[in-house]
């Protein structure tokens, strides 16, 4: 698991109430004990999208809070859920909702519902090569793409250069959200070339010319970010709702936090930890004020 180091600073004082942001699944009470000693390490773990946002948050709180370790770790939305589920950490990150079987087995296992907190907006960004002259396409350009029906770059109005495909894997949050927004459940096609993580979509889409992929908004700064049915994917069309593919990044904890955990998710919650939202490359809940 990759340890974030500790810094030392003091606790921040006035924040938001965890109900700003935060859809309560349920106020069950886990059978875990959240104690103030249990909780001075808070383990996160899940979403290779938000892997970079999580661990400026967990940099800056621990700036902030001289006695309390935050240890980040990626690997998906569906392996941190299954982790948080297990009780191998005290909060899971992710690109998409929890689903009612995740729900189910978090009962079972967890004695609790959970509770699920959005923390930032994200626009589900498709990534073209830099030097493929395509730089918008339609839901169903997109749908017809990654399901394999199309192949060839001038069949949506580009040059002619075979498509290539590039996913993630199924364990990913941003791999489910993006079936079944733009697939409507489909499948993906079967020549679909699957990687890791969202850095590893980059990459590829970098070195192939007719290379397609999807992630988020905050990565990719040397690709295109294709617009969708003409609208580009900015912070401004996320947060107005005119971008088609947008979505809310979640912390999941098993039951209400209490504190260490909730110090850290109320400051989440506040206008730093949004403010690093912001500059991390995503989109805050709420407009923060101008520096």
């Amino acid at each position: 698991m990759k340890a974030v180091s500790p810094i030392r600073l003091a606790r921040s004082p006035a924040l938001l109430s965890l109900l700003i942001g935060i859809l309560l699944i349920s106020g069950c009470a886990s059978s875990r004990s959240q104690s103030d000693e249990e909780t001075k390490v808070i383990r996160i773990k899940g979403s290779d999208t938000m892997l970079l946002l999580v661990n400026r948050w967990a940099e800056a709180f621990m700036k902030l809070n001289p006695d309390i370790a935050i240890y980040v770790e990626g690997g998906g939305t569906g392996t941190g859920i299954r982790a948080l589920i297990e009780g191998d950490v005290e909060l899971s990150s992710a690109s998409r909702s929890l689903r009612p079987s995740e729900v189910q087995r978090l009962l079972e296992k967890r004695g609790s519902l959970g509770l699920s907190i959005l923390t930032a907006k994200d626009a589900l960004s498709v990534y073209l090569n830099p030097g493929n002259p395509v730089n918008n396409l339609t839901i169903a350009q997109l749908k017809a793409i990654f399901s394999g029906s199309v192949s060839n770059w001038k069949d949506v109005g580009g040059i002619d250069m075979p498509i290539t495909v590039v996913g993630r894997p199924p364990n990913s949050g941003t791999y489910l959200f993006f079936r079944e927004h733009v697939l409507d459940g489909d499948p993906y096609g079967p020549s679909t070339e699957t990687v890791p993580t969202t850095s590893a979509v980059i990459r590829f889409v970098k070195s192939q010319p007719g290379a397609i992929g999807y992630g988020g908004l905050a990565y990719g700064s040397d690709v295109t970010h294709c617009a969708i049915e003409g609208v580009e994917p900015t912070a401004e069309n996320v947060r107005s709702g005119s971008y088609p593919i947008a979505r809310y990044l979640y912390l999941f904890s098993a039951a209400p936090p209490e504190g260490a955990i909730k110090a850290f998710t109320d400051w989440v919650l506040s206008n730093a930890g949004q403010e690093v939202v912001r500059e991390v490359g995503y989109v805050p809940l709420w407009e923060l004020p101008e520096e």
